[in-house]
């Protein structure tokens, strides 16, 4: 009986933290020295996601190109010129063995290609720790103009999940 309560009790805990579809997700920062803005080493904060359709890729750094097929994909798209659209590319350091050194490089790099995009460090897993997002994994989600979440996938997208993604985007710009 007490562990049927536990385990009833720690599932409860695990989903107080994890994001839900249809749900604006608990607000979260990333500064300090949990992380920070590559542009100018400022807050990145989830109260961000207004205003705009966002896509969120959280990645950790040694399976950035697990979703290279969706990525070029959604550059084709270019939903910029369609309307309210924005992209950020989070990154969690703390999920590889490369130094952060040659990472900011990395990504400096890509915020001067690419000065639309919100690139932001995550040093200490926040997003793991506070959202429940998977761990060394490549995560996208998508977030409606007032922060609901609408969309989740962890791990490769497939062509159904590529599909979804764009019917999501579209039905919300």
């Amino acid at each position: 009986m007490k562990l049927k309560m536990l385990a009833v009790a720690l599932l409860a805990t695990i989903n107080l933290y994890a994001i839900n579809i249809n749900e604006k997700p608990k607000e979260v920062s990333i500064s300090g020295e949990n992380g920070s803005l590559v542009k100018d080493g400022g807050e990145w904060n989830s109260k961000m996601l207004q205003g705009k359709v966002y896509v969120i890729f959280y990645v950790d750094p040694d399976k950035k190109d697990v979703n290279e097929e969706f990525v070029q994909a959604l550059k084709a798209k270019d939903y910029r010129k369609r309307g309210d659209y924005g992209s950020i590319a989070i990154v969690n350091m703390a999920a590889t063995w490369k130094p952060d050194f040659a990472i900011n490089i990395l990504l400096k790099a890509k915020q001067k290609e690419f000065p639309e995009t919100i690139y932001v460090k995550d040093k200490k897993k926040v997003l793991v720790k506070e959202w429940g997002l998977k761990d060394d994994a490549s995560d996208i989600l998508i977030f409606s103009k007032n922060g609901t979440l609408l969309f989740y996938k962890a791990g490769k997208m497939s062509s159904k999940d590529t599909q979804k993604a764009f019917d999501i985007i579209e039905a919300n710009l």
